[in-house]
């Protein structure tokens, strides 16, 4: 209660008093964080980031594609070769002397001469 005996005595101003001055609010702009100049260059980097960061994924795809088709290719070749040096055996071994004559005489030719001479291929 002390309080409000307190308010009591306290003088109380009218409330409208015709020499009050009309106060002006100046209102201020509020400044961003970042000014434009440094958004448009943070777009920028951000854009050329993003555009070196796609052209380094589609490089290294295409690298990757590459690498497995010459692999692939390598792979073809070796199954190749490995073909040819059994077909170079096989032929080898049908080209032998004594199975050209065991053939020779099972189908009833005559051997003249004693001597059968294999016939190599020069390459020039």
């Amino acid at each position: 209660m002390v309080a409000n005996h307190a308010r009591s005595w306290q003088p109380q101003a009218p409330e409208h008093t015709p020499t009050e001055e009309k106060k002006v609010v100046v209102r201020r702009q509020k400044q961003g964080w970042i000014t434009k100049g440094e958004k448009l260059i943070y777009a920028l980097t951000s854009a050329c980031l993003l555009t070196g960061g796609l052209f380094m994924v589609s490089y290294s795809s295409s690298t990757d594609t590459l690498n497995r088709e010459m692999q692939s290719l390598e792979q073809t070749v070796q199954n190749q070769q490995v073909t040819n040096e059994s077909l170079l055996f096989e032929v080898k071994e049908l080209s032998r002397p004594e199975r050209i004559t065991s053939i020779a005489k099972e189908n009833g030719l005559e051997i003249q001469d004693a001597e059968v001479k294999q016939v190599h291929d020069f390459n020039n």
